[in-house]
């Protein structure tokens, strides 16, 4: 099958039945991608399929053949590529919401998403958004806050988000 990575081609040969978080981890060393409770209950492994969130642990790389998959190690590119941090990764790190880790790289999966549809979302829409992204040690408010930094961080420099 071929499938389109972080804005690059791979020929990957998988057996119909791998996910896309094992083919991600597995086949193309991109394990960032976090495997935590491989049931679609946690989020870690949320990536982006052509923009739209969704949980690798649940979706058969075979179906995701012709979507744009976008990974924790992607996000740079939609921040404008050239090596520098996407605006979310800057203001988890400035407003310290990582913790453990295992979570993080759902939430800025799931929050790039939620930036790209709108620099300038609501607490309301924040939670609703990354409702789907379990933090077992507790860091919501921190990753609220670095959610609400960086859309306006992006709505400043021009109001596009990246990759919106």
């Amino acid at each position: 099958m071929r499938l389109t990575v972080n804005e690059r081609a791979y020929d990957v040969d998988a057996p119909p039945h791998h996910t896309l978080l094992e083919v991600l981890r597995e086949r193309l060393s991109l394990t960032g991608t976090k495997l935590v409770c491989d049931r679609g209950e946690c989020g870690a492994c949320t990536v982006l399929l052509d923009g739209v969130p969704a949980y690798a642990c649940l979706t058969l790389a075979a179906a995701c053949a012709g979507q744009a998959i976008t990974t924790v190690e992607g996000l740079p590119a939609l921040g404008g590529g050239g090596g520098v941090l996407h605006p979310l990764q800057a203001a988890f790190i400035r407003h310290d919401a990582v913790q453990c880790g295992f979570c993080t790289p759902g939430q800025l999966v799931a929050g790039a998403a939620l930036l790209a549809r709108t620099s300038s979302p609501t607490d309301d829409e924040i939670l609703a958004a990354m409702s789907g992204n379990l933090c077992r040690c507790g860091t919501y408010p921190k990753i609220v806050a670095a959610i609400r930094d960086a859309g306006a961080e992006m709505a400043a420099r021009g109001g596009e988000a990246p990759g919106g």
